[in-house]
């Protein structure tokens, strides 16, 4: 029967043991598996929390190992675990005990065989009465404690063997200076009365490694420690008591043995870190969180043996003063206590931190330091401060893109940060911009330039006024100091500047035609320094046409020839013309200006006729061709046109005729039905509608030919000879000529060369005669050159 005792929590499991079949002289009975009860009578208390440990089941499974698998029957209320163990699936009061018994069922999953065993579960009340107590053994020795083997219960009837009993842990002491072997129980069995009995432990600490550190007399069953113990290696050893006798047969269950080491203090806190690394703002008010630094001890950390206490033992420099921090002795968290943080005086603090085991007990407490490295780090509460109230410098006008002047700043913040970068601003004396300044990325000055051409005599000075700031704000409560504007005082340079035209383009309108030495218009130049006594002359840059002519001293343009609107140089009735005024400063400067002159149209052009050739057969159908006129001038000076055959030669009128189209366009045509083929120029007269019209005599040659049904000429190369013109003719005759010539001479070239060749012959070899090239035949006598 089990039982739980409520006074002091702890859970002591007694089975009833049944008779096993024991082993009797030579022999043991084979392995039977099953439970070790058919019913487990179990005392639980009136109140039971949620997983709290009941009892425990024990089933002898004759090595199968994990193949046994258990179940409740009350899964509710009871969960039951792989080792037996059973626990309280939630919390149960004494009324929810079910009534009947609590069925445990044990399953092979490999063989489907089953076992079945009872629970009778019985409330606290009932457990004094029912329970039996084990026996213990009369003589024991009073400074150590001893263990008795759970009793067992003898009647006719074989029974099963009594669970184990749960012994409570054995303490021990770590580091126990001895003397050794130690003892620190003794194990008994009741059954020790009528025989002689063996005792032994099994476990880690025993027989198993680590091996040695627990022995045990085997007769008086005192159980000794052989080493001192560390907690740190090993916290603590299960050990299993065996007891049997001189044959080696098992009398009892085995027992488990829990020893303890308990904890004394002896290591040392250990910081994770030696030197810790922290910031915190300067000026921050006091209880602003910095860092947190920790330890750990190797000791039990539920005694006090490893509850740490931290404490700053110094603080360097010890400026403003000397607890500036503090430390939560807990937790290690590092705070600021005090104001008065100032990155400027002092920007790094250095503490040395204690951690102290025992609760921090400086009597029996150990302590190991660490060093905090606190770095203050920088806020903008120092504002950029110009080095001078006022800064000069000069400009030449007209210039852009210069330096004026550098102003330097001071700033005590931390360089190179947005609370000591300065941005500059112009606040006043630059209504119109033409001044900036930006900042020196290398020596954080302020670069007055400008970005606007300067007039001088507009203004000769100009003083502004810069405010220097950071590119963050300043810390609340900071503000900008005086020093934190300045004056810029500018001094503008007067130079030369070049004449200017005005307007420019000049633009005026005349009509086309104006006589040479006309005058035009007076184009000058003004000069804008006006504090400056110089003289200006001018000059003829780009005259295209070569038709005007300036004065040098006072600009009049005249004429040096005809204006004529229809001359190449004129674009759409524009003539542009550039002069340039130079002035007499030093060095001289100069400018251009463009005169555009706009030439309106006067009726100074003929027409003519358009196209000057055409092409008509012998007999045309229809024998008619369609002629305009061109007109260099514009309307109204141009079309409408009449036109007109001229009176001269007379067989004109008498073979042609024309009529007109329209304003612009007539109609040439033959009045004979034939006319032989050839080329026939035809004076036409045409007018056009000026105010004062002008008339123009202009010859239409017109090719007469033969034509095939289709109406195309087919004698274009007659036509073509006899269109030949006197010059034409005359030119190809005279390449004819020279082509005779040429070929004369060649042929002359020739005869005397072979002449000059047959001499040459005659002087290299005069022995040879010519007669001995003769053929000579059989006939005697000669004739008279063989005489010769």
């Amino acid at each position: 029967m089990y039982s739980l005792h409520e006074g002091s929590g702890l859970l002591l499991l007694a089975v009833l043991a049944g008779l096993q079949i024991a082993a009797e002289g030579r022999g043991t009975a084979p392995c039977r598996p099953g439970f070790s009860e058919d019913v487990y009578k179990v005392v639980v208390p009136d109140i039971t929390e949620k997983g709290q440990p009941l009892f425990n089941v024990r089933f002898l499974d004759c090595g199968r190992g994990g193949l046994v698998r258990f179940e409740c029957s009350n899964p509710s209320d009871f969960r039951i675990e792989a080792d037996g163990a059973v626990y309280a699936a939630r919390s149960l009061q004494r009324s929810m005990l079910p009534a009947s018994l609590l069925l445990i069922k044990a399953s092979d999953s490999t063989t489907q065989q089953q076992w079945v065993t009872q629970v009778r579960l019985m409330p606290s009340t009932q457990s004094s009465q029912q329970v039996q107590e084990v026996a213990v053994p009369p003589v024991v020795p009073e400074d150590l404690k001893e263990i008795v083997f759970p009793s067992r219960n003898t009647d006719s009837q074989l029974k099963r063997m009594k669970r184990d009993w749960v012994i409570p842990p054995i303490n021990v002491p770590e580091n126990s200076r001895g003397p050794f072997p130690q003892e620190l129980v003794r194990i008994r069995s009741d059954h020790d009365k009528n025989r002689s009995l063996r005792y032994s432990v099994t476990g880690p600490g025993a027989d198993q490694p680590p091996t040695g550190i627990f022995i045990i007399d085997p007769i008086s069953g005192e159980l000794s420690v052989n080493k001192p113990l560390d907690r740190e290696h090993i916290p603590s050893f299960h050990l299993r008591a065996h007891a049997v006798d001189l044959n080696g047969n098992q009398v009892e269950n085995p027992i488990d043995i829990v020893i303890n080491v308990i904890d004394m203090n002896d290591n040392r806190p250990e910081f994770t870190h030696q030197i810790w690394n922290g910031t915190v703002p300067e000026g921050s008010k006091p209880g602003t969180f910095v860092m947190t630094v920790t330890s750990v001890d190797k000791d039990d950390p539920k005694t006090a043996n490893g509850m740490l206490r931290y404490k700053i033992l110094s603080q360097t420099p010890e400026s403003p003063t000397s607890n500036m921090f503090t430390i939560n002795n807990k937790t290690g968290g590092i705070i600021t206590v005090a104001a008065g943080l100032d990155r400027e005086k002092v920007p790094q603090y250095t503490l040395i931190i204690q951690a102290t085991d025992m609760e921090g007990n400086p009597m029996y407490g150990l302590s190991n330091t660490a060093t905090a490295v606190i770095r203050v780090t920088d806020v903008n509460d120092n504002p950029p401060e110009f080095t001078a109230e006022t800064f000069f410098g000069e400009v030449p006008e007209n210039r852009v893109n210069v330096i004026v002047a550098n102003l330097t700043v001071t700033d005590k913040d931390q360089p190179n940060t947005p609370a000591w970068n300065a941005v500059y601003k112009i606040t006043g004396g630059d209504p119109t911009g033409k001044f900036s300044v930006p900042t020196d990325p290398t020596t954080n000055e302020g670069l007055v330039t400008v970005v606007k051409p300067i007039d001088y005599e507009i203004s000769r000075t100009y003083v502004l006024t810069v405010e220097a700031r950071n590119e963050v704000p300043l810390a609340r409560g900071i503000h900008s100091p005086r020093q934190s504007t300045a004056t810029v005082s500018i001094r503008v340079i007067d130079v030369n500047e070049s004449p200017y035209f005005e307007p420019n383009p000049k633009l005026i309108k005349l009509e086309e035609g104006m006589m040479p030495e006309s005058t035009l218009t007076t184009f000058t130049a003004q000069d804008p320094d006006r504090f400056m006594q110089q003289s200006i002359r001018y000059s003829k840059l780009s005259d295209p046409a070569n038709w005007l002519r300036i004065d040098p001293n006072t600009g009049r343009i005249t004429t040096i020839a005809i204006l004529d609107r229809e001359s190449p140089y004129v674009k759409n009735s524009l003539y542009n013309a550039t002069f340039l005024a130079s002035d007499s400063g030093v060095p001289p400067a100069s400018g251009t200006g463009t005169l555009q002159i706009y030439l309106l149209d006067i009726n100074d052009n003929a027409p003519k006729v358009f196209p000057q050739e055409a092409e008509i057969c012998e007999k045309p159908e229809p024998n008619a061709i369609n002629i305009t006129a061109l007109d260099g001038d514009l309307n109204p000076n141009a079309g409408p046109f009449a036109f007109e055959l001229a009176h001269r030669p007379s067989d004109v009128r008498r073979n042609w005729t024309i009529t007109r189209i329209s304003g612009d366009y007539a109609q040439v045509s033959l009045k004979i039905g034939f006319l032989e083929s050839g080329i026939y120029e035809i004076p036409i007269i045409i007018t056009d509608s000026g105010n004062l019209p002008m008339s123009n005599t202009s010859y239409l040659r017109i090719k007469v030919c033969q034509c095939d049904i289709n109406g195309d000429c087919t004698d274009q190369q007659h036509i073509m000879a006899a269109g030949l013109g006197t010059g034409a003719i005359i030119s190809i005759l005279l390449c004819i000529i020279i082509l005779l010539i040429l070929v004369l001479l060649f042929v002359v070239w020739m005869k005397r060369r072979d002449k000059e060749r047959q001499a040459k012959q005659l002087l290299i070899d005069p022995e040879d005669d010519v007669r001995d090239n003769i053929l000579k035949y059989d006939e005697e006598g000669g004739g008279e050159e063989d005489q010769d």
